[in-house]
């Protein structure tokens, strides 16, 4: 096996063995602390502009097939990982996490201490770093060191979102992950907008089982382009880096819709909200990324297991200023994780209540949402 070298933006070297494709890769690193559903990371939108490490120890043990994507390819810019398994057992598995890496021309390393990785990241934040399988000295890495750049305050929607509208009519899976659940005949499905910042596949088939008529359409459509597609509600999906990067004249475009129609966000969507009513927005030290997040939801007093991907948040102090009820809290540092207008229809939470993969908990904000846009009963299409 190759070998392979990571470098981070302060210096540190490690060598390690080279897994999926050849070649040099650079993004900021973020650690992962899900023990399974590495496919589902690797093809979530939200990480392009970054290098995931996962803290499980070993992983690639059930390969990977064609149908636990969340977009049409991978998106991280590397993957970082303790122990390649040797092999791929699973009845679904169709190609091995090396070859799937290599078909998608994504640059791995494994072999290489992740836990200490992982407390320098914790200690010191997120960072840029580079893989490569190139035979660099060590000063010649040193000095690539200094030049990784940032993605603070870039626009990566861009590179993620949709190029066209499409509508979405593909419901949840069923248990067996192969047969889909049967379809309800709902005559009238109020229509939903998702703008697209980068949404996961999962996200869709919950807004469709739930009862929406789902409409994708690109993250920088425009308010009356919108308007023409006569929606009963709009969406804000998930999506990439710093919100911080979309222009104040696409913000405008978005605000102008979202004061119009019942709108639900999920983690990007947060923000973006946050932004259009001018809270606050901060990077979090080093994130938070896995399938193991204890949220409080402050209107039931219930915690909830959660999915999370995002580097950033919104101010608490900012958003009670600007008219919103905080409804739920990360346990781990009380950062945000939960908003609701006091008085417009527009509610949001920083974590995936899709799961995908991950814990159950938090379907119900599909059906919460279903409800504040039709006033009556969930409409279900999903099998329970």
């Amino acid at each position: 096996m190759t070998k392979a070298y990571l470098v981070l933006e302060n210096g540190t070297i490690f060598e390690g063995k080279s897994f999926g494709a050849q070649g040099t890769t650079i993004g900021e690193i973020v650690f992962n602390t899900s023990m399974s559903g590495y496919q589902e990371i690797l093809t979530d939108p939200s990480y392009k502009g970054q290098i995931v490490l996962m803290t499980y120890p070993q992983i690639g043990n059930y390969g990977t097939n064609d149908i636990d994507i969340e977009s049409e390819k991978p998106t991280v810019e590397g993957f970082i990982i303790k122990e390649l398994s040797p092999i791929a057992s699973n009845f679904r598995s169709k190609y091995t996490l090396d070859e799937y890496l290599k078909m998608h021309s994504i640059v791995g390393i494994s072999d290489i201490d992740t836990r200490y990785l992982t407390k320098i990241l914790r200690e010191y934040g997120s960072m840029m770093g580079m893989i490569t399988t190139e035979e660099l000295t060590k000063n010649e890495l040193i000095a690539k060191s200094k030049n990784l750049g940032t993605i603070v305050g870039k626009d990566l929607v861009q590179y993620v979102t949709c190029s066209t509208s499409y509508r979405w009519d593909e419901p949840l899976y069923h248990f067996d992950f192969e047969i889909k659940t049967q379809t309800k005949n709902i005559q009238k499905r109020p229509r939903v907008i998702v703008f697209d910042f980068g949404t996961k596949r999962n996200i869709l088939r919950h807004l469709y089982s739930t009862g929406f008529e789902v409409m994708v359409v690109n993250a920088y459509t425009t308010y009356e382009d919108i308007k023409k597609l006569s929606p009963d509600a709009i969406f804000l999906s998930n999506g990439p880096g710093d919100p911080r990067g979309l222009s104040d004249k696409h913000l405008t475009e978005v605000k102008k819709t979202i004061l119009e129609y019942p709108t639900f966000g999920i983690c990007f969507g947060l923000q973006i909200i946050a932004r259009i009513f001018n809270a606050e927005i901060y990077k979090l030290k080093f994130g938070h990324h896995g399938a193991n997040h204890p949220v409080k939801n402050l209107l039931t007093e219930k915690i909830e297991i959660t999915v999370q991907n995002h580097n950033y948040a919104a101010t608490e102090d900012s958003l009670l200023k600007n008219d919103f009820e905080i409804t739920h809290k990360n346990l781990n540092d009380n950062s945000i994780e939960g908003i609701k207008h006091k008085k417009l229809p527009i509610f949001a939470v920083q974590y995936h209540p899709e799961a995908s993969a991950g814990p159950h908990d938090s379907n119900y904000l599909f059906d919460e949402f279903y409800k504040m846009v039709t006033g009556g009963e969930i409409e279900k299409t999903k099998n329970n």
